[in-house]
């Protein structure tokens, strides 16, 4: 499978390096958030690997739910089970949780098509930043500190009306931002596609950290500044 390159097997654990979850944020996700920076003093790895990772050795239910509760350091020997349950839990050799799972309905194993599905919600989910959170923030009134932007991936649903697909796609369909003081909660919402049919939704749910009021030319230089990053990458 694709992910092969971007976890190690160490003693019946999933080992992620810094290097490795930096490959797959700028490479598969084309996410270029600081916290995936493999000299980043705060890496840590993706959601979306684990994401992935996770449903690449357990394929996909009807209804499905992800649930992290801990940043994962570069190097964490993580405990994936070797079967799932309805309700599964991926923690560290100390017994600390970091992300749970819970199924719900018929299940498929793992494929070449949920490949493809692994692989387009993965892209979907690179582009929070700046494309989504940015006029999501500016209609609040409200942006993430510019020197230390944390923006916390929480959870994630996903509902399926069937499981058979060929060609599926992820398209937005409407999202929120709720400001409580210094801290954001945003909701993605978005709908699985196979082809042209609408075949499921979902939503992923964000948590923004260090609110403080908007100002556009720090923002403007926020995003130029990511983008300059994907391009000179890209460039490489």
């Amino acid at each position: 499978m694709f992910l092969e390159k971007f976890s190690s097997e160490l003693n019946n654990t999933i080992v992620v390096s810094a290097e490795q979850g930096s490959d797959f944020a700028k490479n598969i996700s084309n996410d270029f958030n600081p916290i995936h920076d493999p000299l980043n003093k705060r890496f840590c790895v993706p959601g979306d690997l684990l994401f992935a990772l996770a449903v690449e050795r357990n394929g996909i239910s009807e209804i499905m739910n992800f649930h992290f509760s801990g940043l994962v350091s570069a190097d964490t020997p993580l405990i994936f089970p070797s079967k799932f349950s309805d309700k599964t839990t991926i923690v560290d050799e100390r017994g600390k949780q970091y992300l749970e799972i819970e199924q719900i309905g018929p299940r498929i194993p793992n494929n070449k098509n949920v490949e493809q599905l692994i692989r387009a919600y993965v892209r979907f989910s690179g582009h929070n930043f700046p494309h989504i959170l940015v006029p999501l923030m500016a209609e609040k009134g409200v942006m993430i500190n510019p020197q230390r932007p944390l923006v916390i991936y929480q959870s994630m649903s996903l509902e399926f009306d069937r499981l058979n697909f060929a060609k599926p796609s992820l398209q937005l369909s409407h999202t929120n931002l709720d400001v409580e003081g210094k801290r954001g909660n945003a909701d993605l919402h978005f709908e699985v596609f196979d082809g042209d049919q609408v075949i499921g939704h979902g939503v992923k749910h964000l948590i923004l950290s260090g609110l403080r009021p908007y100002q556009q030319m720090a923002i403007d230089d926020m995003v130029t500044a990511y983008l300059e990053s994907q391009s000179e990458h890209h460039k490489a």
